[in-house]
């Protein structure tokens, strides 16, 4: 739908309050419902309310503000950028070194124990990489960078905005403004240019849909994303659908699905790990936490991030007790994300089980409000992913 966007202000916020993205005056126009988060104060919704936007997205194009997230770039002060993919493959169990100039993947920063820290993305350049980090942990993360990269490596945090096209009208909607993003495929990235604005534009988000995430000057932002409202098929998305489009993908939000307490492998994250970098690979460890990490894909974890199904339509919530059996007394495992998913028309959640208990149709029970509700462990994503491969 196009957007009527009205003349509003905002006023200035007192010490202490949450941090506002340079796209917070457009919200207000868009009439946005605010919440808290990661220190933001983000729009949570808009008038057509989470159930429309969810569908929208699924069904044309999501525009999402999440300038909130960290962008933090690696240059190297002497040698080249593959010099600084080396090092940072002493953080990361992924391929670094071996990811091509104009391409982004998926990693994870670990702890000495096999934790993980953050989930990131990261994309190699000619003459850099850069990474975009949790907003919840960008100030960790910066520590950890320059705690633990060496002194050649240059880390330099960027103060942009960043926005999110999602959906199967993403890529027409972008290229009515940038033409040439019409020949990338998922997980490519690629300087590109909006209204003569430089961007930073990779095929790829955190929906299951097909869609771009652009880095943009703060100060274009406002204008750039107005631009891109004037399409009839895009409409503003807040962060209640972006939750539950990416709990239907079966993607992991750190600090509910994952974080210090769980490993890569617990989390069903292995596919990340490349065989370069696992026992007999020819960049075998090397990363913090690797010797847990390792032992685990050779043997398997005790426990696994599974999908969950429970019966009925009573959603069943994050922090639920699951027990092997309706009058069970021990929890034997816990409900990290849950909630409806509008795309089945059904509750879907995720969460943790001991590993004789996380294959497909196992059936466990879940504690809603006082009463055990039976839910069934199913593969994830919940919804198919629709990347342009």
């Amino acid at each position: 739908m196009s957007q009527n966007v009205q003349s509003a202000s905002c006023h200035a916020l007192p010490a202490g309050a949450p941090r506002r993205t340079p796209l917070y005056e457009l919200h207000v126009r868009l009439g946005a419902r605010f919440c808290p988060f990661a220190g933001y104060e983000m729009p949570l919704s808009y008038p057509a309310g989470v159930l429309k936007e969810h569908i929208h997205t699924r069904s044309a194009v999501g525009l999402f503000d999440v300038s909130h997230m960290g962008q933090i770039e690696l240059r190297p002060r002497a040698g080249d950028v593959g010099d600084v993919a080396a090092a940072l493959e002493t953080l990361v169990p992924v391929d670094v070194v071996g990811l091509k100039p104009g391409r982004q993947r998926y990693a994870l920063f670990t702890d000495r124990s096999g934790g993980i820290l953050d989930d990131l993305m990261v994309a190699r350049l000619p003459d850099r990489l850069t990474l975009v980090v949790n907003a919840a942990m960008k100030a960790a993360d910066e520590a950890h960078l320059r705690e633990n990269l060496p002194a050649d490596v240059e880390v330099a945090p960027r103060d942009r905005c960043l926005i999110a096209l999602q959906g199967p009208g993403a890529e027409g909607a972008l290229a009515r403004l940038a033409p040439q993003v019409a020949t990338m495929r998922f997980m490519d990235v690629r300087g590109i240019e909006i209204r003569g604005a430089a961007c930073l534009a990779s095929r790829s988000g955190y929906t299951g849909e097909d869609g771009f995430e652009i880095s943009l000057p703060s100060n274009r932002a406002e204008e750039i994303a107005a631009a891109l409202l004037d399409d009839e098929n895009v409409a503003p998305i807040g962060l209640a659908a972006r939750d539950s489009l990416r709990l239907e993908a079966g993607l992991c939000l750190y600090g509910s699905d994952i974080d210090a307490t769980t490993t890569p492998v617990e989390a069903g994250l292995a596919w990340a790990i490349p065989a370069a970098r696992r026992a007999g690979g020819a960049r075998e460890g090397g990363f913090l936490g690797a010797e847990r990490v390792l032992a685990e894909l050779r043997s398997g974890p005790l426990r696994r991030r599974v999908g969950l199904l429970p019966e009925g339509r009573a959603p069943v919530r994050a922090g639920a007790a699951l027990f092997a059996d309706e009058a069970g007394d021990e929890p034997i495992g816990v409900v990290t994300s849950g909630g409806f998913g509008p795309t089945l028309q059904t509750p879907v959640a995720m969460g943790y089980l001991p590993a004789r208990l996380a294959d497909p149709g196992s059936r466990v029970f879940a504690d809603l409000r006082g009463r055990r509700l039976a839910v069934t462990v199913a593969p994830t994503p919940f919804v198919a992913a629709r990347f342009r491969r």
